[in-house]
């Protein structure tokens, strides 16, 4: 079976997560509302769980159809696939974590039976700025392109700093504004706002604050820089689809839909994906956000106990009774 077979039978399966099929466009609405708002809407620690999760509902089925499982960016490396150059990116996150052997609960559950991973790995549905673990539980942690959902980082890398052990590795990809970016430039705020609508952010970070905060936890930052800086490949190529491809891909998912094979609401975000991909290629292009500002920290050993005082030496007998 070729390629493009294989994504037309994909297609087929568009179901848009949990979300039952007479509600797809009614959630798309939803989504959509929390951007209508003030932005502390968006923002508010209570909300944004069940806005994220709406999100990732609307616009699984469609990533694994156009992008593949792994849900984030990676350079572009020369003479390699896409799908090489993202497992390469993922390597070096165990490689910095020292791991060895070992969203969607049962859709991943499903991807690690596939490729025999299922004895060696455990998925867990949480939150994380609520982690359901004990303290100290974790020798090491990673997180790639994720926490740009929390609507304070300072929440999150406080929760892994805590089921971390003493001298536990916490590698993460933040999503991030670069130091190219100017507040008072009008297609630069576009370009983030395009990119935080279109991805169910509270609001991007600049590159700067990500150590503070770290260390404002408690974490020694180890290592900290731009996987998008040269000599890396643009991240951005993959998303930079010609009109034919869009109006193809927008065919076909329209007649899944005219079919009632897709669910309504399936065009329109499928339309979302696609202006949000304009945003994120010109913010690569332009070079004031990356997906990959990676730091690497870790969590202090616990300190050592202090000495036993030495016993005091005995009083020396001197013959006197």
């Amino acid at each position: 079976m070729g390629a493009a077979e294989v994504k037309g039978k994909r297609a087929v399966n568009l179901k848009m997560g949990s979300i039952t099929r007479d509600k797809v466009k009614d959630k798309y609405t939803q989504y959509w509302s929390f951007f209508r708002r003030p932005k502390e809407t968006v923002s508010a620690a209570d909300k944004v769980p069940a806005f994220v999760d709406t999100f990732y509902n609307l616009v699984t089925d469609i990533y694994e159809w156009g992008w593949g499982q792994s849900f984030h960016f990676s350079p572009s490396v020369q003479g390699r696939s896409h799908r090489d150059a993202t497992r390469l990116h993922e390597e070096r996150v165990a490689e910095l974590v020292r791991a060895g052997p070992g969203q969607r609960v049962a859709r991943a559950r499903a991807h690690n039976r596939k490729a025999g991973l299922d004895a060696q790995c455990e998925v867990v549905c949480g939150n994380f700025l609520q982690m359901p673990f004990p303290d100290a539980s974790f020798d090491g942690a990673y997180s790639i392109e994720a926490t740009c959902h929390a609507p304070r980082l300072h929440d999150v890398y406080a929760e892994v700093f805590r089921v971390l052990r003493p001298g536990g590795l916490y590698v993460s990809y933040e999503w991030v504004t670069t130091p190219l970016y100017r507040a008072a430039d009008p297609d630069h705020v576009d370009t983030i706002q395009g990119i935080e609508r279109g991805d169910a952010l509270p609001g991007l970070r600049a590159q700067d604050e990500i150590a503070a905060i770290a260390a404002e936890v408690g974490f020694e930052v180890l290592q900290e820089r731009d996987l998008a800086l040269p000599p890396a490949g643009p991240w951005w190529t993959r998303l930079k689809m010609g009109r034919i491809a869009y109006w193809r891909n927008h065919i076909v998912v329209s007649v899944l839909t005219l079919l009632r094979i897709a669910p309504k609401g399936v065009v329109e975000v499928h339309e979302m994906l696609y202006e949000t991909a304009r945003h994120l290629t010109r913010g690569g292009e332009t070079g004031i956000f990356t997906p990959m500002h990676m730091i690497l920290c870790r969590k202090p050993l616990l300190p050592a106990p202090a000495p036993a005082p030495s016993p005091s030496p005995a009083p020396e007998d001197d013959g006197n009774q």
